[in-house]
């Protein structure tokens, strides 16, 4: 079996910054498919930008935690706090999913709004994948399904990195399931979860050395800097250094030497 990579960047539209650096390491670089956030503060500039980049990937990162909702807060109350914005612990996110009819509810309302707006956005649906891998959550997961076929859904990553904790095993194991018996495409291994934030060029060589015959998906969070009002939560992420290994010849020299298919989610259903 050969081995195979996709190569993407999440959060797509959550700055200029970003926008201008996933359009530089798609040009310049290896990048090939990139994940959009449909109600971050340079959403439009990301689809513009995707427009013009026929070649570009682009699939939804669907935002429930760590973010706003696209859907006015009071339609989605039991999802957001005082301010409007999403729950940021992922613990008590997840329990609220699983407990609460309502949040359950209001988790379909949002998710249909986010695929409803990548539908309007004209851009063709590449893969789905989820803000904190919370998709791997059985109720986001169920809703994701059965809403994502409705829009063309035909890829969702699993976020299966070598060498996981044991007790993240069954929920992956049951995800995977799940999405077979869906008939929906998955890869084999993710690449970018200890690291998130410092896939550096470095990084990212050692990685390559790593890689198992299969679908492997390495996933980066670049940005050409900082931007006005960022999540402390990514403040310390050493956002030009991912920039520097998309772009680094050193990486791509590598790709192709060590025999390397690259491609994108929608050519695993091609």
């Amino acid at each position: 079996m050969a081995k195979q990579l996709i190569i993407s960047a999440d959060d797509y539209g959550l700055s200029t910054e970003v926008n201008e650096a996933v359009e530089r390491a798609h040009r310049d670089g290896v990048l090939q498919a990139a994940s959009l956030m449909v109600a971050a503060p340079a959403t439009q500039d990301a689809i513009r930008r995707a427009r013009a980049l026929p070649t570009l990937r682009i699939g939804l990162h669907v935002v429930l935690v760590n973010g706003r909702p696209l859907l006015p807060p009071e339609r989605v109350a039991p999802l957001v706090d005082g301010n409007g914005n999403f729950l940021s612990g992922l613990a008590a996110a997840g329990i609220r999913f699983f407990l609460h009819p309502d949040a359950r509810a209001a988790l379909k309302a949002e998710i249909r709004a986010q695929f409803e707006a990548f539908a309007r956005s004209g851009l063709a649906l590449d893969h789905v994948n989820a803000q904190n891998h919370m998709h791997v959550h059985p109720t986001v997961l169920g809703i994701i399904i059965a809403v994502g076929r409705e829009y063309g859904m035909r890829a969702v990553r699993v976020p299966y990195e070598p060498g996981d904790a044991a007790f993240l095993r069954p929920w992956l194991m049951l995800m995977r399931a799940r999405l077979r018996r869906a008939q929906i495409a998955t890869n084999d291994a993710v690449f970018g979860i200890r690291d998130s934030g410092h896939m550096t060029r470095r990084r990212v060589l050692e990685l390559l050395d790593e890689l198992t015959p299969g679908v492997s998906e390495m996933y980066f969070h670049p940005a050409t800097g900082p931007w006005s009002g960022i999540d402390s939560q990514i403040a310390g992420y050493d956002f030009a250094g991912e920039l520097d290994a998309l772009t680094s010849p050193e990486v791509r020299t590598k790709i192709v030497a060590a025999g390397i298919e690259t491609l994108a989610y929608s050519d695993l259903t091609a």
